[in-house]
């Protein structure tokens, strides 16, 4: 079954009566946004959600203070276990039933797949369900046998019970369409537009603007630390390589990553920079943002670094060019990485192209108020009683797996 992969909220943004909606967002840590991009669109769709006039409540756990609200958002602070394979699954069935106990919401939005097997405890209530799918979670090397085992399973539970499936990149669209023959909406995220940065704080770290290369990763192999910093050791760049980020459940993927670096001058390890200003200068003011993410959708620290202008250097699967449009370099391997950072040094006006063009195509495609547009609209059509249950319900997992059938696209393009 071939569905073509349209973005329905989008062809509904002519303007028109809308009904004011009470919308729940459940699943993660919540606002303010403190982590990652699940947290980031909860803060940038909410907000904006509610200057449309819907009354948003996002369920959180972990929030330095127990505010009420914030943005206009009413948040809901509830506890979970501090265990990495608990901590999300314990909150979100509080969440959830802290849901159908109290004021029932028009619409709920649930992010990451692993929370599936809650949203019957929704639906018993009347709530219809937009289940974020994210990335292929059950990919991360993070989780061993068991986790990678219910990630799949919970994957396949959400698509028979949600009533839409959220894609943030057409990879991830193809791979419903392939794997379970569902639609899926296409919402993606939007792109910080940095503009000038200050320079006083890449300065007090001993950088220069245009004057270091960046890497900007959590410490696991999916994101390829080690494969960036082999491959620049080899190299002859000039430029220094920053690596900010840490690895909390990865200490042996973090000590091969050092190992790599070995006493390498050129190569410093900020760990990681939660200053987000300084964050965002060190993107804005990079010679080459390296990006070795492979596994996911439209990933947030890509996008952040084509607002703030940065040529992009990246991990060549299907996912990183559609974000990219194919602008700027694709590396497979370490010898790669060696060879486009040496290249790339010399050609400083062809950088600053590559920059340029990736800004442009964040203020155009990537756009907040956009993707406001898209869970506003999906939301009205999920509340008017709008659901792919029906289509999905039955659904079951293709016999040939996505990873047999596109294991080479996504690995090497």
């Amino acid at each position: 079954m071939v569905l073509e992969h349209v973005n329905v909220a989008a062809a509904t943004r002519a303007p028109q009566q809308q009904k004011t909606l009470s919308i729940a967002m459940i699943g993660t840590r919540g606002v303010p946004a403190a982590y990652g991009g699940f947290e980031t669109a909860i803060e940038e769709v909410g907000r904006r959600l509610v200057d449309r006039g819907h009354s948003v409540t996002v369920y959180t756990r972990g929030a330095e203070t127990r505010q009420p609200t914030y943005l206009g958002m009413d948040l809901v602070h509830l506890p979970a276990l501090r265990q990495k394979q608990l901590e999300t699954l314990s909150h979100t069935g509080l969440s959830a039933f802290h849901a159908v106990t109290h004021h029932k919401p028009d619409a709920a939005f649930v992010f990451n797949a692993a929370n599936a097997p809650f949203l019957p405890i929704l639906r018993a209530r009347g709530i219809p369900i937009a289940l974020h799918m994210d990335g292929l979670e059950w990919k991360r090397s993070k989780w061993g046998a068991r986790g990678k085992a219910y990630y799949r399973w919970a994957e396949e539970f959400g698509v028979r019970q949600a009533d839409a499936l959220i894609a943030d990149a057409p990879g991830i669209a193809d791979y419903y369409d392939h794997q379970f023959g569902v639609p899926t909406e296409l919402i993606r995220y939007g792109a910080p537009i940095l503009g000038q940065m200050p320079v006083e704080g890449i300065r007090a770290l001993d950088l220069e603007p245009r004057g270091y290369h960046l890497v900007v990763a959590r410490f696991e192999p999916e994101n390829h630390v080690l494969e960036i910093v082999e491959g620049y050791r080899r190299s002859n760049a000039r430029l220094p390589l920053v690596v900010v980020g840490s690895a909390p459940y990865a200490a042996e993927y973090t000590q091969k990553v050092r190992e790599a670096a070995g006493e390498d001058p050129r190569i410093r390890f900020l760990g990681g920079v939660y200053d987000q200003p300084l964050l965002d200068a060190l993107y804005a003011h990079s010679y080459t943002y390296v990006h070795g993410h492979s596994v996911g959708g439209t990933n947030p620290s890509l996008l952040r670094a084509m607002g703030a202008g940065a040529p992009v250097v990246a991990y060549d699967v299907t996912f990183n060019r559609e974000v990219l449009n194919d602008n700027g370099w694709f590396f497979a391997d370490p010898r790669d990485v060696t060879a486009l950072l040496t290249s790339v040094e010399h050609d400083r006006d062809r950088a600053g192209q590559v920059g340029i063009a990736n800004t442009e195509r964040a203020s155009e495609v990537f756009r907040w108020d956009l993707v406001a547009d898209d869970y506003e609209a999906l939301a009205q059509r999920l509340a008017a009683g709008s659901s792919a249950h029906r289509v999905a319900k039955d659904a079951h997992r293709a016999p040939l797996t996505w990873s047999d059938r596109s294991a080479p696209v996504l690995a090497h393009r």
